[in-house]
């Protein structure tokens, strides 16, 4: 809760991270959520240093070193967010640790992990055009990827479901009001 100068506690907007591997679809659906909830967007690979998108374009999975210049990037975005206005980042925050590094930016951030099988994802990467990530990375992403956990502030949505009923489900779980339907 925040308190405006001269009101009633006013509940903060959420910053929600949409994670996952490449190609399940946090872009899309992270652009979806800030449009349908009034909330900023911010595309998480647009952050990364030129280094990392080089090494990625090469077939090279990125190591924990090579993350954290573009994770601490992404936690000092999300603690400049305007607490009366949400934030949708996009971030894959495949490792707990690295969830734990954005979260300690701010009490507000939530975690939408995007789920899906290899083959699903796989069928999607190989389908994706002009993005620096190939298709041999795969592997590596679900190598290093830790699914939220029990006693993370996250929900999992399964992403084999159609993008306006992700973004429905995404809805309710993270108790959001349409932005056309919030007053002033």
């Amino acid at each position: 809760m925040i308190e405006i100068s001269g009101s009633a506690p006013v509940r903060a907007a959420h910053v929600i991270v949409v994670m996952g591997v490449s190609s399940s679809g946090k872009s899309s659906i992270a652009q979806a959520l800030a449009a349908r909830f009034g909330f900023h967007f911010v595309e998480g690979d647009d952050l990364h240093p030129a280094e990392n998108v080089e090494r990625m374009s090469h077939g090279l999975p990125l190591s924990d070193e090579n993350r954290l210049g573009w994770l601490d990037t992404i936690a000092g975005i999300i603690a400049d967010a305007d607490p009366c206005r949400g934030l949708v980042v996009t971030c894959s925050a495949l490792k707990r640790s690295y969830r734990e590094r954005l979260a300690a930016a701010s009490p507000r951030v939530i975690f939408l992990h995007l789920a899906g099988s290899r083959d699903l994802i796989a069928s999607r990467m190989a389908l994706r055009e002009g993005h620096f990530m190939p298709l041999s990375l795969l592997d590596s992403q679900f190598g290093d990827l830790e699914p939220p956990g029990p006693d993370e502030n996250a929900v999992t949505l399964d992403i084999a479901r159609e993008p306006g009923e992700l973004l429905e489900q995404a809805g309710k779980l993270l108790h959001l009001t349409p932005a056309s339907t919030v007053t002033a």
